[in-house]
């Protein structure tokens, strides 16, 4: 039995029809184009260029683009009402409570963002810990740093751990720290990963025993 379930957060604990996240990406592309003075495909062609480097667009920025304000991109990028068309999700709650294991989320987001997602799907409580992008100081996964210190403060090892997420590249990471690892595959994007996948969360139950 893991001692932990780790979660991502956008597109692992919602689904991806509600948009949510391809809105934040849209914000993001823009902010970018507008901050280096380039059209928004640009902006995001040169930051995937470099995806290999830097988890988050943000560690791009700041480390390839010599950006500094922090707080503008958070706010630009998560408005106030991002999550305004998220419904709440009565039967994500009851999944989740039904595990029989402590539940923690580590996100790329900022604080304010996981806040707004937690509180319209009505799940803010089940979660012991949130680490967000503040906290690992604007780096993110796939890091081992960023792993590591949540696992640190979680009290508990990698191999204890089960970390659910929508990237193969973050799921990776993870894995190669001694972890178990489970990829959120909703639409079945990714036939030719070799790990175990999952399209809806209420398959999780068979992989915590």
């Amino acid at each position: 039995m893991f001692q932990y379930l780790l979660f991502d957060l956008d597109n692992t604990l919602y689904s991806s029809r509600h948009g949510l996240e391809d809105n934040v990406r849209c914000r993001i592309r823009e902010f970018s184009a507008a901050f280096l003075g380039i059209s928004p495909n640009e902006a995001w062609r040169q930051r995937m260029a470099l995806a290999g480097k830097y988890g988050t667009n943000l560690e791009w920025l700041i480390g390839e683009k010599g950006f500094t304000d922090v707080d503008a991109y958070f706010a630009a990028v998560h408005p106030p009402n991002e999550a305004d068309s998220l419904p709440a999700d009565p039967e994500l709650r009851a999944c989740l409570a039904g595990l029989p294991v402590s539940k923690a989320i580590l996100t790329n987001s900022p604080r304010e963002h996981a806040d707004r997602i937690l509180s319209r799907l009505g799940i803010a409580d089940l979660f012991t810990h949130i680490f967000d992008i503040r906290q690992s100081g604007y780096r993110g996964k796939p890091l081992p740093e960023v792993f590591n210190r949540a696992l640190d403060i979680l009290g508990v090892k990698a191999r204890d751990v089960l970390f659910i997420d929508d990237s193969p590249f973050y799921v990776e990471g993870f894995i190669a720290l001694g972890g178990s690892g489970l990829l959120m595959d909703e639409n079945n994007a990714h036939g030719d990963y070799p790990g175990p996948r999952i399209r809806k969360l209420k398959e999780l139950s068979r992989y915590i025993s």
